[in-house]
């Protein structure tokens, strides 16, 4: 039996929204820009548990699968990921990514992301796991996810500085702990608990009719992971407590190369390197 509820004080401050999006990588800052940009008298407001940049999107390193090159399409990179799937992909959101995926990039350039580029001036792709083509648009070798946050953050902090309640708000240091729902069970807003000072610190709530779950994975269940410390599936508890249907919890993204050395932190290795053809070797010389 899942709680219902978790046990917190009653709100000590309410404030409202037209949409609340929890979570600061790179899905929940999406999100809530496109709403901003779409419908600016809106008040979005966009909530996490931590500082802005402290989520996977920054870990990511090798770079973003796009049919951006000269002879791809995107129904080849639908190929070539139902064929690394083996069969449990779901086709629909296969699609819908590869189709969408180039027009995403470019937004993201757009936006001041800064992808390496070729001294021709075209975008510098190369090719990883998976894939048959070279696809793989990079910022800064393997600095990508920093470079994407990067970028999407100041777009984020221009979109916000209109006063507090008009346009788009941020409030970090916001643990979120329930969904409010109406009589008949419609979302209604959530509660949260903001660790700070100022106007809203402690628990509070916030009225809003639509909530966007941006919140990461649930790595940190794990006792050895290479997910960020703030990846402990708050989202996914708090949409269960709610009766939200949720699905494929059984797929938990893991950095697939990892430099452990006894006694320090894992140092995560760029999937870019088995896509330039490196062997990796464990310390009897075996190939991995």
């Amino acid at each position: 039996m899942i709680a219902g509820r978790l046990l917190a004080p009653t709100p000590g401050w309410i404030r409202r929204a037209d949409m609340v999006v929890v979570g600061s990588g790179i899905a929940g800052v999406t999100a809530a820009l496109s709403a901003h940009q779409a419908r600016p008298d809106r008040n979005i407001l966009l909530v996490t548990k931590s500082m802005l940049d402290d989520g996977s999107t920054r870990w990511a390193q090798g770079g973003i699968a796009a049919a951006l090159g000269p002879g791809d399409s995107p129904e080849q990179h639908l190929s070539d990921t139902l064929i690394a799937g083996a069969g449990l992909c779901d086709i629909d959101a296969v699609r819908a990514l590869v189709t969408d995926g180039p027009d995403a990039v470019r937004r993201l350039i757009a936006l001041g992301a800064r992808f390496d580029a070729e001294p021709a001036g075209q975008l510098a792709l190369t090719r990883e796991g998976g894939h048959l083509r070279s696809r793989i648009a990079h910022a800064g070798g393997d600095a990508t996810g920093a470079e994407v946050s990067r970028a999407l953050l100041i777009a984020l902090e221009k979109a916000s500085a209109a006063p507090a309640g008009t346009g788009l708000d941020v409030i970090d240091h916001a643990m979120s702990l329930d969904l409010l729902l109406t009589a008949d069970g419609r979302v209604a807003g959530l509660t949260l608990h903001v660790i700070g000072e100022g106007q809203q610190d402690g628990v509070g709530a916030v009225h809003a009719p639509v909530v966007v779950l941006a919140t990461g994975g649930i790595g940190q269940i794990y006792s050895a992971t290479t997910n960020p410390q703030v990846s402990t599936g708050d989202g996914v508890a708090l949409a269960l407590r709610a009766g939200t249907e949720v699905a494929d919890l059984e797929f938990v993204q893991f950095h697939p190369t990892v430099l452990y050395l006894a006694g320090s932190t894992r140092h995560l290795l760029t999937e870019a390197l088995r896509g330039e053809g490196a062997y990796l070797r464990d310390r009897f010389g075996e190939r991995r």
